[in-house]
């Protein structure tokens, strides 16, 4: 199937955002971010207040997903699909059979939406310094996988599915990863999901309890990647900026993260899983295997 002009152009889109150059904000960034990382190991290797907070965050995280997921009102985006004349969208998986530009178009500012909100409740946890950040990272990885659970339901996909939960928190993995090589981990993962999924190969189910464990990996990581970026709310003058803007900041990453890699999967779908665009090798398996949180806390 020949591709249309505009699917040409938002693949050229989606492989530079896959692909950026790192400019001097970039390497300014990385450089100002590593005494706050090297702060934030040394408070959570804390005897007792380090154990404290990563039990909290940890705790709190293991329920966001489902929350998530069930908050996305599948029937109301189907809804608007039929809204915007549309009338053949009956159930979610028909939105396959109309263009992505239209797609595009009833998605809209979703992403701004889910800014404002990342924005007003950083702000708002961030006030009470130490004692709300795990309630705070609770909420932000709650509200995210709510928006990466919206736009996978806008261009089509059910994220009831296995696969597509972790594909979820693997967009997250990918928006939080500190390092390069974190980075390349999390996009490996995606790849293989997105991969198999197009190639429509039966996705063997895993065992509950490695799925369990495997969501259970990638949250840790988040959990400790979040608490570090955010322990500069401890400066209570400084609280109410830092998690709000943090928090905008991080949910900014993860809207483009779901809005490119949603799209790409939209256009798989369409013209097969040539068009996705390999910027690191897909995964052997689903194990993350993030190296710089076995490494960094004890």
């Amino acid at each position: 199937m020949k591709r249309s002009e505009y699917d040409e152009r938002a693949l050229s889109e989606i492989h530079a955002w896959k692909n950026p150059e790192i400019g001097w904000f970039g390497e300014a960034m990385k450089i100002i971010n590593w005494p706050l990382d090297k702060a934030g190991n040394l408070i959570l290797a804390t005897p007792g207040l380090g154990d404290v907070i990563k039990k909290s965050v940890q705790g709190l995280i293991s329920y966001c997903g489902d929350l998530a997921h069930w908050s996305v009102q599948t029937e109301m985006i189907s809804d608007e699909f039929r809204k915007a004349g549309h009338a053949e969208i009956k159930k979610i998986a028909d939105v396959f059979h109309i263009e992505l530009q239209q797609v595009d178009r009833v998605v809209g500012w979703l992403a701004a939406k889910y800014k404002g909100i990342a924005l007003a409740e950083g702000a708002t946890f961030g006030m009470l310094g130490l004692p709300g950040i795990p309630a705070d990272i609770a909420a932000l990885i709650t509200l995210n996988l709510r928006a990466i659970g919206e736009y996978a339901t806008y261009y089509g996909f059910d994220i009831s599915c296995q696969d597509e939960r972790l594909f979820a928190m693997n967009v997250l993995g990918l928006a939080s990863s500190p390092t390069d090589a974190s980075k390349s981990l999390a996009m490996a993962q995606l790849v293989k999901i997105a991969e198999e999924v197009a190639k429509k190969r039966t996705w063997k189910q895993l065992e509950e309890h490695a799925f369990v464990q495997v969501i259970q990996q990638i949250a840790k990581a988040l959990g400790i990647r979040l608490t570090k970026a955010k322990l500069a709310q401890i400066l209570p003058a400084a609280g109410a900026a830092v998690g709000g803007g943090f928090n905008a900041y991080f949910t900014s990453k993860v809207c483009d993260a779901a809005y490119y890699l949603y799209r790409e999967r939209f256009l798989a779908a369409k013209y097969g899983a040539e068009v996705i665009e390999v910027t690191v090798e897909p995964a052997e398996d689903i194990d993350p295997h993030y190296p710089e949180e076995e490494e960094s806390i004890p």
